[in-house]
């Protein structure tokens, strides 16, 4: 079953239930009106929208056009956004260009930090920032939607509160990291909106794809037209979905409709630093690892964050080709500030 929120007069939208191929979708607002109402009552509604799924599939359920660029985030706004960094190759390679060690413990103890839920952009919205000089980035990840999460739950009753999976970009300013973490204090102003795939996939859509706590798929990073990079969510994850769900609730429970993100999707190469696509490598997920590998190997990153105009699309195909979840496309554009009413 695939679910999009499309938007409306209201911040949270309506639920519609996708076909298969992204071509049409069902109003279900007799069953719920919003996925935060379906997600508060999955055992009831759930299997009521899977009928409704089905329907779509033989043509006995009416449907109406369904449009990506009508699509908010599947969750416009949620109780709760938890990215963890799951692909600690990623990590350490950013450690190293600075000349930190990586303490040992991140190997078994996930990063993880909770970024602002109120407010996503939407798949097509823009990228909106005030100055180029704050580093904007793209960051492709994987994200699950979960439902109720008891606190202190281990990681195989975590993988069963996994209700639905979707993509992300979660921008980054990297010019404002390393001030704001120098306070000690976390993220703030470096993490702005982010956005999220206009379809959001149950997990036994997915197929052999998904095993439980990763999705073996190639993630399609394409910056400007060109093919940025196209790295493998199941590869080199070394803390799965499980995992990361049960970091978060380790001294608190978490609500249904609560977002965990996988953190940027990276790849080694032959045990090493990945490479560019165009050097037969699987390319990056984020601008800020391809600068940290020229860093550690000229000694300064060549390599531009994002500018005003730039367009960024993040997008997973199946093996026949088909887009699963529909494509993040954003342009950067210079904020010009508050607009009157």
């Amino acid at each position: 079953m695939k679910l999009a929120t499309l938007k409306d007069s209201t911040r949270d939208g309506r639920l519609v239930v996708v076909s298969r191929d992204l071509t049409r979708c069902s109003e279900v607002g007799h069953i719920a009106r919003t996925l935060q109402a379906a997600l508060d009552d999955w055992d009831h509604v759930g299997p009521r929208l899977q009928l409704i799924a089905e329907g779509v599939e033989t043509g006995a359920q009416p449907t109406i056009r369904f449009h990506e660029h009508d699509a908010a985030s599947p969750l416009p706004r949620a109780y709760q956004w938890a990215d963890g960094s799951a692909y600690v190759n990623h990590v350490e390679l950013v450690r190293k260009a600075r000349n930190a060690e990586m303490p040992a413990s991140f190997w078994v103890d996930p990063l993880m930090y909770q970024g602002g839920s109120d407010g996503f952009l939407a798949p097509r919205d823009p990228i909106v920032a005030a100055d180029e000089a704050y580093g904007i980035d793209m960051e492709g990840e994987v994200a699950v939607v979960v439902g109720d999460v008891p606190m202190g739950v281990g990681p195989d009753i975590a993988r069963q509160a996994i209700r639905l999976v979707m993509l992300v970009n979660d921008v980054s300013l990297r010019g404002l990291i390393p001030q704001e973490l120098a306070k000690g204090f976390g993220f703030f102003q470096s993490k702005p909106a982010s956005a999220f795939s206009p379809v959001a996939v149950m997990p036994d859509e997915l197929g052999e794809a998904w095993d439980g706590g990763k999705l073996h798929l190639p993630l399609l990073v394409t910056l400007n037209n060109r093919l940025f990079g196209k790295a493998n969510a199941g590869v080199d994850m070394t803390f799965d979905f499980g995992e990361l769900i049960a970091h978060a609730a380790k001294t608190r429970g978490l609500v249904a409709g609560t977002i965990v993100g996988s953190g940027t999707v990276s790849n080694k190469l032959d045990g090493g630093p990945g490479k560019p696509v165009e050097s037969d490598g699987v390319g990056y997920s984020c601008i800020a690892e391809i600068r940290t590998i020229e860093t550690i190997e000229t000694g300064a990153p060549k390599t531009p964050f994002l500018r005003f105009g730039d367009q960024v699309r993040i997008e997973m195909q199946d093996h026949a080709g088909h887009s699963i979840f529909g494509a993040i496309e954003q342009t950067v554009e210079k904020y010009q500030g508050p607009q009157p009413r």
